[in-house]
């Protein structure tokens, strides 16, 4: 057995076991058919997942997904570099937020937490919704703007890092590794 695992370091300083992308066709043609499909598929879970089986947690992971079927057809580095991690970081903080402030603005109003029944006097003329379909509204918001984008930010995110490999930024030392630095009863001779 060679000794690759160490032998292919890139100019991170990271090991990797083989070479970084090997370009297979039929993994790119067959990602290129499917990728519509689970797209449309978790926008499809994530939009109707208050009245259905499925919502933002399922679709986000959908969404994420396609990111990760383009990096193993198409190479990481160039899906790294085509999706930098300044969007990832964004859809994940951009999904907090959305979030946070449908769920605080109720608050805010001296509601509870999450009750979206309180934006009913601020926004109910202006929508001519009923008061009973902000629950349905405010629920699709929280699915599609806030959790549908956590979770796709958030796994896109694991995965880049996962895939960017680790080492190690400095050496610790262990118990005896510098011998002649202590004495024989254990003291510092410094």
């Amino acid at each position: 057995m060679s000794n690759d695992r160490l032998d292919n370091t890139d100019d991170t300083g990271v090991a990797r076991q083989r070479p970084i992308y090997s370009e297979s066709q039929v993994i790119m043609t067959t990602v290129k058919a499917v990728i519509p499909f689970v797209l449309t598929y978790g926008l499809f879970i994530t939009f109707h997942g208050t009245s259905s089986p499925g919502g933002g947690f399922q679709g986000g992971a959908l969404i994420a997904s396609v990111v990760l079927m383009i990096a193993f057809a198409f190479g990481i580095e160039s899906t790294r570099k085509w999706l930098s991690n300044t969007i990832v970081v964004v859809l994940a903080t951009l999904g907090v937020a959305i979030f946070a402030g449908i769920a605080l603005v109720p608050m805010l109003l001296g509601a509870n937490f999450l009750e979206y029944t309180a934006y009913y006097p601020l926004l109910g003329d202006a929508l001519g919704l009923k008061k009973y379909e902000f629950v349905k509204y405010g629920m699709e918001a929280v699915e599609i703007g806030g959790i549908a984008f956590i979770v796709a930010g958030v796994l896109m995110g694991l995965f880049f890092a996962l895939a960017a490999g680790m080492t190690a930024t400095s050496e610790t030392n262990t118990v005896g590794d510098n011998a002649s630095d202590t004495t024989s009863d254990g003291g510092d001779r410094r």
